[in-house]
């Protein structure tokens, strides 16, 4: 069939391996140093890969390929999931986090508190996140500006606990939140959206993403939205 499909220059290709974290259907691999289309039903040709691209390497055409299959790429992702030592960074393979993470307060203090942690899954970044993770199915999502775990020292305690949290920063981010949560969305059963935001101007493109990827997901689930202001006061619930 016809239709849109990823080309990949291998004379401009670096090997960086962005393109490989960025395509959410696990069709691209680093092969001898340069990014490859394992297979063209993998490729939906959304082209999710190519602002991750610093050389302008890929591109979309369209061609005669083969059709996107969608239960082919569910059955690729869970297979790559379960290869403990599979190739790639890290910080780019989903797993839940079961246990307590526990941390303790450093010196001067003389009295020691532990603190528990609440981060539920890994990875939490936007960009990095899959969106056929399998942790999202019935979860609550707190999508928060990375700032507020830093204005707001309560962070885990009053809004992470019992969510699944993603965070972001719209300013430094040269990336659309709304497609990635749109996708989200539509492959997943989410209960509900909690939006934590700082209270500067930049951070209501983080709103903007979820109202936006609510529209296109169809899925008008409950949300709302925190804001924080720079000294730790929270100013609407």
């Amino acid at each position: 069939m016809i239709r849109k499909i990823i080309t990949i220059d291998e004379e401009k290709c670096n090997g960086c391996g962005l393109c490989v974290t960025a395509c959410h259907e696990g069709a691209l691999q680093i092969i001898d140093g340069k990014a490859k289309l394992v297979s063209e039903s993998y490729c939906d040709g959304l082209g999710n890969c190519l602002p991750e691209c610093p050389v302008g390497a890929i591109t979309i055409e369209e061609r005669e390929a083969a059709p996107f299959d969608e239960e082919a790429v569910k059955k690729n992702m869970e297979k790559a999931q379960a290869q403990e030592c599979g190739g790639g960074c890290i910080s780019a393979r989903p797993f839940e986090l079961k246990g307590k993470q526990k941390n303790v307060r450093p010196e001067p203090r003389t009295e020691r508190e532990e603190v528990e942690s609440q981060l539920r899954q890994w990875p939490c970044q936007i960009q990095l996140v899959p969106v056929n993770a399998p942790y999202f199915n019935g979860a609550h999502l707190l999508i928060a500006a990375d700032c507020t775990a830093y204005a707001y020292p309560n962070v885990h305690r009053d809004y992470m606990r019992n969510k699944i949290t993603l965070i972001g920063c719209p300013k430094l981010d040269d990336a659309d939140y709304a497609d990635k949560l749109t996708e989200i969305l539509k492959r997943n059963d989410i209960r509900s959206v909690t939006v934590l935001r700082m209270s500067v101007p930049c951070c209501g493109g983080l709103v903007y993403a979820v109202q936006q990827a609510l529209i296109r997901s169809g899925k008008m689930i409950p949300w709302q939205v925190t804001v924080i202001d720079i000294d730790g006061t929270v100013l609407e619930s």
